[in-house]
């Protein structure tokens, strides 16, 4: 009797106790596996990396009109598996050839509340990764809705040192350092910057997380948990439309399409060293497939630029000084001639109400009288250059068509769209429209106040490069440009996508000297001539930037055209270095240390060297040459800031290595041609 009662107790208990369903997955190498988990406190996941923890059991859901939706256990409706063993290329970039190699899954759920509202969750492993999205099928139970925000987790498995830009408010310009921190010291009230690096403690392994594809959403950002935990949640950037008593913070406002409603994808990036990372093109391969079937009229190339150097230039036989005028513009012209640079870029105040903010009355078609732009347009055509023009991003919205219809006549080859300053739905919807608009006329952008990369590169190839960046400008207006700094970026901000640092600064000073050398016509920089040129090996864009002025670029009297002769030292480095790349290898490198990058265009090498304020003498296998002979042209730090050191050797691969000598805050370039 006794042994009965028990057995009845037992078999009573069992629908009591809570069970979790598990899906597996794991890359197509084998190396990264993840645990996805529908159980009594809702859908989580975790990552693991050759079997070992990197992420641990992390909540996911979002909150649908002040609801939580994938917070408690959902009815598991089926799943759809998959794999894809495709390449893509992208068509200006660090890779021309994109392996897209991913295994995937489809898992549909259903809430088991009284509404029973469906959420389905896609998952990537690529080798380089992990991403999980959420999409929201087309349903009875959703028609207008909103979205406050996500309860997507990332629980690190242990106290990471990372490196982050917390920036601490929704409307900011995405710049500024990325600074180490441990995990633990990650707070609630902090807003972390896309991306944030960690490295796992193992070996030199790292992963960073980051956002792809986002569309009818906003940008995102990371926060401290708030329960004392390791690792981040997502806060979405609210509609700057919401309420402002706050009662009501939406972030997204959507209306349930045949389609459905998706969010972006939320990234993983997975390496064993902090350069696989920068080598790693997955943003991009996460993004959209291209929108723009003819790209015949894109064209990547090199800019001599204006607003850094307050438009200094050379005028003679005339009384006109320096400025936003048509003579001055000329002279650009004349020196990205002499260079062979695409185009010249024309910043602020060249047309009636130009401003940095939403002025009302600016005419974006109508140059101020000082610029004739039909002589200035006529001129650098016959000198074989393009021209790009600096735009407002509201005052662009007010006359958008009819802007871009005329430039397209007028024969611009591109835009520079500034200060839009927010990550919001309503901005996220602005730059998909831009860049769509910009396709139709065929005219090339260039964003800055623009929030981080995510994967918009590979859906409009046209858009080249972008800021985002705390770069070169920094140097006029404060210190904050270190050696320290640049080094950092490239396995931070850049793995996300291209920069406008706006590099080649050539006028060089120690950092001891520079607070009173720092200016805001002809500025200094604090690092070596050599490190400046290796900005435009190591950093990514495709549209890349001469900050200088003609003036720093010569060795005489600043006039142009003028021989190679009295360039300025390096110069004929950065004519002859391209702008996009057919393969990337990070040789060496650790963040905020120093970085050696090399990079192929066709059969000939270049190889970037920068390292932050420690002098190094660094040594670089050729293992990654192709076979047969090289000539190898070396640019390193000279005895002062401002020279470099030239010379010529043979190399083969497999053979040889080559000893570059960087000066405190200095670096090296080499050009590899294959004889």
């Amino acid at each position: 009797m006794m042994l009965k009662k028990l057995l009845l107790l037992v078999i009573s208990t069992i629908p009591m106790l809570a069970f979790a369903d598990t899906y597996n997955l794991s890359s197509p190498n084998g190396r990264i596996s993840v645990a996805l988990e529908n159980g009594e406190k809702g859908l989580s996941y975790s990552v693991k990396v050759d079997n070992k923890s990197i992420i641990e059991d992390s909540a996911l859901g979002l909150i649908i009109d002040d609801a939580p939706l994938g917070g408690a256990k959902m009815n598991f409706l089926g799943e759809t598996r998959g794999e894809v063993r495709d390449s893509f290329e992208l068509f200006a970039g660090r890779a021309k050839q994109v392996k897209d190699f991913y295994n995937s899954g489809l898992f549909q759920f259903a809430s088991a509340s009284e509404k029973k509202l469906k959420l389905n969750l896609a998952v990537r492993i690529y080798d380089e990764g992990v991403a999980i999205r959420y999409i929201l099928p087309n349903q009875a139970g959703l028609k207008t809705f909103t979205i406050q925000n996500e309860l997507t987790r990332f629980s690190f498995a242990a106290d990471y040192t990372c490196y982050g830009l917390n920036l601490g408010k929704f409307a900011n310009s995405h710049e500024g350092e990325f600074d180490p921190i441990k995990s633990s010291f990650i707070r609630e009230h902090n807003l972390y910057d896309n991306p944030l690096v960690c490295k796992t403690g193992i070996g030199q392994g790292v992963f960073a997380l980051a956002e792809s594809d986002v569309r009818d959403y906003p940008g995102s950002w990371f926060m401290g948990r708030g329960d004392g935990g390791w690792g981040v949640d997502i806060k979405l950037t609210p509609r700057f439309d919401s309420r402002p008593d706050g009662l009501e913070k939406a972030a997204v406002r959507a209306t349930m399409s045949a389609a459905g409603v998706q969010s972006p994808w939320r990234v993983i990036m997975l390496g064993d060293t902090p350069g696989s990372l920068t080598e790693s093109s997955l943003i991009a391969a996460l993004g959209a497939p291209s929108e723009v079937k003819d790209t015949s009229w894109i064209k990547p190339g090199k800019v001599a630029w204006d607003w850094w150097n307050d438009n200094q230039v050379v005028l003679e036989g005339t009384d006109v000084k320096p400025g936003m005028n048509t003579e001055t513009y000329k002279a650009y012209i004349d020196f990205a001639a002499t260079l062979g640079l695409e185009y010249i870029l024309i910043d602020s105040g060249w047309h009636e109400g130009a401003a940095w903010t939403s002025s009302p009355g600016a005419d974006l078609i109508k140059p101020i009288p000082a610029m004739d732009m039909p002589e200035i347009f006529r001129y650098a055509k016959s000198k074989n250059v393009g021209v790009w023009l600096w735009v407002q991003w509201q005052q662009l919205d007010w006359q958008m068509e009819e802007a871009l219809s005329t430039y397209n006549k007028w024969g611009v080859k591109g835009i520079k769209v500034d200060f839009m300053d927010r990550s919001d739905q309503e901005m996220v919807a602005y730059y998909h429209k831009l860049l769509q608009m910009t396709a139709k006329y065929k005219i090339m952008v260039n964003l800055h106040g623009a929030y981080p990369p995510n994967g918009l590169v590979r859906t409009y190839p046209h858009f080249l490069t972008q800021e985002g960046v705390m770069g070169a400008e920094y140097n006029k207006w404060s210190a904050r440009v270190t050696a320290t700094h640049n080094v950092t970026l490239p396995f931070t901000r850049m793995i996300l996508g291209p920069i406008d640092y706006t590099p080649g600064g050539f006028r060089h000073t120690t950092p001891e000297e520079f607070p009173a050398l720092r200016r805001n016509t002809l500025p200094y920089v604090k690092t070596t001539r050599g490190h400046g040129l290796a900005m435009f090996v190591v950093y990514d864009s495709p549209l890349q930037m001469l900050a200088d002025s003609p003036i720093t670029y010569s060795k005489t009297d600043g006039k142009w055209p003028q021989p190679e002769n009295e360039w300025a030292d390096g110069l004929e480095f950065i004519k002859d270095v391209p702008v996009t790349w057919d393969e990337t290898k990070i040789i060496q490198g650790d963040i905020g240390q120093y970085i050696i990058s090399a990079r192929r265009k066709g059969s000939d090498w270049y190889i970037g060297a920068m390292t932050n304020e420690m002098e190094r003498n660094v040594k670089v296998p050729l293992d990654f040459l192709g076979e047969g002979l090289y000539t190898a042209v070396i640019w390193e730090d000279g005895k002062n800031p401002s020279s470099v050191v030239k010379k010529q050797v043979n190399a083969r691969s497999h053979k040889h290595s080559l000893k570059l000598s960087l000066a405190p805050s200095g670096g090296a370039v080499v050009q590899l041609k294959k004889q």
